[in-house]
């Protein structure tokens, strides 16, 4: 098990054993831990100083489902703090079968018009290769391009323009099962990062043989196989996400008054049953697609889909919930044609479409152009590749939007935007946003099913009664769970009476070290704690802890209410 460290300023690459304190991390705990290690706080994010750190989850290559999740990490140039982006598809599980527990990225190119990629074959011998001739090509035609190269069993991790002009919501996309860049370590602006290293692309053999090393193979085999029976025998992981995807949560979401309707001027969008689950499985079936289409290694749950004209032709992959929102009812748009297409271009252009869709929306919002205006938006994405003005100013984000037409209804934490559960109908939420070190970042402590009765759940979403201690406690975990690299949708497996417990003894058989219940929320902790410490010493203060007045000012229809945690309440979120 080793790290590779890629020195961009004097183009080499050199193979380290894995120190000591670093061997049992992986995922978010080891991008997080170093990168708080190694970047000085105040770098600048698009620096020489600043790492880009790829790193496989602790379980990533064993036998262990839906959990080939890669961790990207370093100092965000969108929020100026620390962030982890993940992203699924093949290059996790690529990596750590090749023994790679970590790609770091350092330094910077010393001419900008050069470019690299960097190829590491099946032997997991890697170099830095000239990328010249592939300089500013999106992403999926990138793709054909370096299979015609390289081959077809390789996995590919990349950026498109927007990431080599340093846009502050560049994205870095990485292939799925069928070697398209549709999945994306979206947020952030990491894409950003590696363009300003001056890496094109990262191709991974998908022929390693390397063998996870395990303290205790037979216990783990046992723990793997019983939490892979309770994903598959959970009703929202076994049948309803293969079947709709995550596309199902639109129409609760928007029955609860928290979907975000033209830049979160309402809860509810009219058009909701238009671009739900339901309406796109059926639109896909139609026309011969995939409603239901594995897109990750390793995965038994089957989420993803693959969306098609009216002609058959392939538009995107996977269309998911968030981009639905932000590229939807975000903006005002109610057509799924226009939708999917705006998904690929964001992962063709290489953007993130949860704070693409918000930056369209403010721009909207402030009148530059009219919501529901599908076509306006596409516009808008050609003029990123183009690198306009107007372009640069949509690429770099929410925040940018703002600023450039003067309006302040932005709906960003830490510069980074919200996503699709509006925080005044949701207020666990409130607190996720507000306090996660990431930013507006809906995954690092997703609390809805504990607010909606009509996901089980017994908390008053309007109320700020126990919000503090269910974002913490979420955050916690969902720190842990990317640093092993669990899929979120896979934690199915750890609903039943012994979910935790397989979790603990696959820890224990990796490490063959004890790990008792306790262990688990302390890596969480960790975890955060060292997030904290970097974006402390960034400048980052308790008022950065707060959400945009909006949320506490103006009601949201159409229960009208506000956020109504407080300050003082949002600062005892973490006591460290």
């Amino acid at each position: 098990m080793r790290f590779l460290r890629v020195n961009m300023t004097d183009l080499s690459v050199r193979t380290e054993v894995v120190p000591e304190i670093y061997r049992e991390l992986g995922g978010r705990a080891l991008t997080s831990i170093l990168v708080n290690d190694e970047v000085p706080a105040t770098a600048d994010p698009l620096g020489p100083e600043n790492r880009l750190v790829f790193a496989p989850g602790y379980f990533t290559g064993t036998t262990l489902v839906n959990t080939s999740r890669l961790s990207v990490g370093g100092k965000s140039p969108l929020t100026g703090g620390i962030k982890e982006s993940n992203v699924g598809g093949t290059v996790a599980f690529a990596l750590a079968r090749l023994g790679i527990v970590a790609i770091i990225l350092e330094g910077q190119i010393r001419d900008e018009s050069n470019s690299y990629l960097l190829f590491i074959d099946q032997d997991g011998k890697a170099e830095l290769q000239d990328a010249s001739h592939v300089r500013g090509m999106r992403t999926y035609a990138l793709v054909d391009q370096l299979k015609q190269t390289f081959g077809d069993k390789k996995s590919i991790t990349c950026i498109g323009p927007a990431g080599e002009m340093k846009l502050l919501a560049a994205s870095i996309q990485s292939t799925d099962l069928d070697g398209r860049p549709c999945r994306a370590a979206g947020r952030g602006g990491l894409g950003a990062v590696m363009g300003s290293k001056g890496l094109k692309a990262l191709v991974v053999d998908r022929g390693g043989k390397a063998v996870i090393e395990l303290a205790d193979p037979e216990s783990f085999k046992s723990a793997a196989k019983s939490y892979a029976k309770a994903v598959r025998e959970d009703e929202f992981s076994g049948q309803i996400l293969p079947e709709l995807g995550t596309a199902v949560l639109v129409e609760p979401i928007n029955a609860a008054g928290a979907f975000p309707t033209c830049n979160a001027r309402t809860g509810q969008f009219a058009g909701a049953e238009k671009i739900s689950g339901e309406r796109l499985a059926a639109m896909i079936k139609e026309r011969g697609g995939q409603a239901t289409h594995k897109g990750c290694a390793q995965c038994i749950i089957d989420c993803s889909n693959v969306v098609v004209d009216k002609k058959g032709d392939y538009v995107t992959s996977s269309l998911e919930y968030e981009t639905i929102w932000s590229m939807g009812g975000m903006i005002g748009n109610d057509d799924l044609d226009s939708i999917a297409k705006l998904d690929f271009l964001c992962d063709d252009i290489g953007l993130d479409t949860i704070s693409t869709g918000v930056a369209i929306g403010v721009a909207m919002d402030a009148g530059y152009r009219k919501f529901g205006d599908g076509a306006a938006a596409i516009d808008l994405l050609e003029e990123v590749a183009k690198g306009s003005e107007i372009g640069r100013v949509i690429g770099n984000g929410p925040d940018a939007v703002g600023r450039y037409f003067n309006h302040d209804r932005v709906p960003t934490v830490k510069g980074q935007s919200i996503a699709a559960y509006d925080p005044r109908a949701i207020q666990g939420m409130a607190v996720t946003y507000a306090t996660t070190p990431m930013g507006g970042d809906h995954t690092a402590g997703w609390v809805v099913a504990q607010n909606l009765e009509a996901f089980g759940g017994t908390i008053n979403p309007h109320g700020a009664e126990g919000q503090v201690e269910l974002s913490r406690n979420s955050q916690i975990h969902m720190a842990a769970v990317d640093s092993v690299g669990i899929c979120d949708f896979a934690q199915s497996g750890l609903a039943t009476p012994e979910g935790m417990a397989n979790v603990r003894t696959m820890y224990a058989a990796r490490t063959g070290k004890p790990f008792p219940e306790e262990k688990w929320p302390e890596l969480g902790e960790r975890v955060i704690r060292a997030e904290r410490e970097f974006n402390r010493n960034a400048g980052f203060t308790a008022k950065d802890d707060r959400l945009p007045s909006m949320f506490y000012t103006e009601p949201l229809p159409p229960y009208n209410v506000v956020v109504k945690v407080t300050d003082d309440e949002m600062d005892t979120t973490f006591p460290f």
